[in-house]
C-alpha cells in the first residue's frame, strides 16, 4: 500500500516529528490487533523496530507502563534501544482506535546494559475506519523519537522515513497473515 512520509522539527526535542499515513486493505479491528501494544500481541513477530514488548504495570484497564526493546539496525550502526513509556488505547464511537505513549521513569526499569535509552516523546498511532470500506483502514502514525546515544542526526534522519515505511508495508504483510 502506498504510505505517505512526512516530518518537520518537534516542539519537544531537538530532533523531529515524523508523520506516516496510509490505506491498510484490512478491517480497524485486524490492523489494531496487530498494532496494540500488549504483551504477547503479533507486533513483535511482524515489526523489525520491535525485539520485545513487556508490561511493566498497568495502571488501569487502558493505560500501562511498558517497556520496548528494539534490535540493532541501519546495518548495526544504531545499537539495541529500550524505551520506557506510558501507554494509553482508547476507542471512539465512530470506532477509531488510538494507542498514544511518551517516556516516563519507573522504578522498575532502571536503564540495562548493552541497550542505549531512548525517548518516546508524545506519539501514536490512530486506526481509522474508512465509511463504507469495512475492509480497509486509514492508519496515521506519529512518532517523535529521541534514539539517545551518539548518533549523528543525519543518520537518524536517514532512518526514520525508511523504517515508516517498512512498518506500513510489514503491518500489510501482517494483517493479510491474519486471514489466512
Amino acid at each position: 500500500s502506498e504510505v505517505s512520509v512526512s516530518w518537520r522539527p518537534s516542539a519537544e526535542f531537538a530532533g523531529n516529528v515524523y508523520r506516516g499515513e496510509g490505506i491498510v486493505p484490512a478491517s480497524p479491528q485486524d490492523v489494531w490487533e496487530c498494532i496494540k501494544p500488549v504483551a504477547g500481541g503479533p507486533r513483535t513477530r511482524w515489526d523489525q523496530n520491535v525485539k520485545d514488548f513487556e508490561v511493566v504495570e498497568a495502571v488501569s484497564d487502558t493505560v500501562s507502563v511498558c517497556r520496548t526493546t528494539t534490535p540493532s539496525a541501519f546495518m548495526r550502526i544504531i545499537s539495541p534501544r529500550e524505551f520506557v513509556d506510558v501507554v494509553l488505547m482508547k476507542q471512539y464511537e465512530d470506532g477509531t482506535m488510538l494507542s498514544a505513549a511518551t517516556n516516563v521513569e519507573h522504578p522498575l526499569c532502571p536503564p540495562r546494559p548493552n541497550f542505549v535509552r531512548g525517548f518516546n516523546y508524545p506519539c501514536g498511532c490512530f486506526c481509522i475506519p474508512l465509511s463504507g470500506e469495512p475492509d480497509r483502514t486509514q492508519l496515521l502514525s506519529f512518532f517523535q523519537t529521541d534514539l539517545g546515544g551518539y548518533l549523528p542526526q543525519t543518520v537518524v534522519d536517514s532512518f526514520f522515513p525508511a523504517s515508516i515505511a517498512g512498518f506500513y508495508s510489514n503491518l500489510t504483510k501482517a494483517v493479510k497473515a491474519l486471514k489466512v
